[in-house]
């Protein structure tokens, strides 16, 4: 992650708090400014002109407020915005664009999946257009101290950004991490291959004081997902070329973002893919 802004969108206090543990991890590590936001939905008969008037939102700026001073508390730069929106997706998109952040970071139940959605309505809809970097954490019900970090490594750009993710959190809790890849066989070429590949990622940790790299056999799912169970917190790539609405992230990530017995954080790189292609590929496969 590099530059200087990182967007936060919040609607729920029982979870902003989970959510914004992380983003003070990243923006202490990165020297980012948080940038929380919460989006207020306007119906197309209200002119988005109108809707400052016609809508309270107390409740939104007084969540806002709460999580700025909160991250202010812990020496990190930020600042609030209520937005008004046709829907959560374009509030988000739109103050992306215009703030030029560079990443999001969202929060997501990991609800069980339905047929016709990935990982949630709004969530599938910035993955796939949003102007910047992504990273997603599942939220679950309770804190959890990180002592321990999971990445596995398939290679590409979005393991790399897990990969910087992962360094920065470590960092933020002196905390050792597994760079881990699974391979269907043992043969001499292929553990080869696997080594070389989790030593080409490793520098994109950072510096990290305690890194261990393992290579696995079995099914990729089954065991790095077993495999988290050692761990505070899983960091896992979106599957390369997954720009398809039914694989924003990849069947792979997504799978063990649901199952993984750790805290699980997803993360995908902006891919320079023209938007009208983006939604034409995406409707397509509605």
């Amino acid at each position: 992650m590099s530059g200087d802004r990182l967007l936060v969108p919040v609607a729920n206090p029982e979870t902003s708090d989970r959510l914004l543990d992380t983003a003070i991890d990243l923006a202490t590590d990165r020297d980012l400014e948080i940038l929380v936001l919460s989006v207020v939905t306007v119906p197309m008969q209200v002119p988005l002109g109108d809707a400052r008037h016609q809508f309270d939102v107390d409740d939104q700026e007084a969540l806002v407020a709460d999580a700025v001073e909160r991250a202010t508390g812990y020496g990190v730069a930020a600042v609030g915005r209520v937005r008004f929106g046709r829907s959560v997706a374009d509030g988000i998109r739109g103050v992306a664009t215009d703030e030029s952040v560079d990443a999001i970071l969202l929060g997501w139940r990991g609800r069980p999946r339905r047929r016709d959605v990935v990982l949630g309505s709004y969530i599938d809809d910035v993955l796939a257009d949003a102007p910047c970097d992504v990273l997603v954490k599942r939220i679950d019900r309770d804190r959890r101290a990180v002592s321990s970090v999971l990445v596995p490594v398939a290679g590409g750009p979005n393991t790399e950004f897990a990969a910087e993710t992962a360094g920065a959190l470590a960092r933020a809790h002196d905390a050792r991490i597994e760079l881990v890849t699974v391979v269907p066989d043992r043969e001499e070429e292929t553990v080869a291959e696997a080594r070389d590949l989790l030593n080409r990622t490793a520098p994109a940790l950072g510096a990290v004081e305690s890194v261990e790299q393992t290579v696995l056999e079995g099914s990729v799912v089954e065991t790095i997902v077993e495999r988290s169970s050692e761990h505070d917190v899983t960091v896992v790539g979106a599957a390369e070329g997954a720009f398809l609405r039914r694989a924003l992230v990849g069947d792979v990530p997504e799978a063990i973002g649901r199952e993984a017995e750790s805290a699980v954080i997803m993360a995908k790189r902006k891919q320079d893919v023209p938007e009208a292609l983006w939604r034409r590929l995406r409707d397509r496969f509605r």
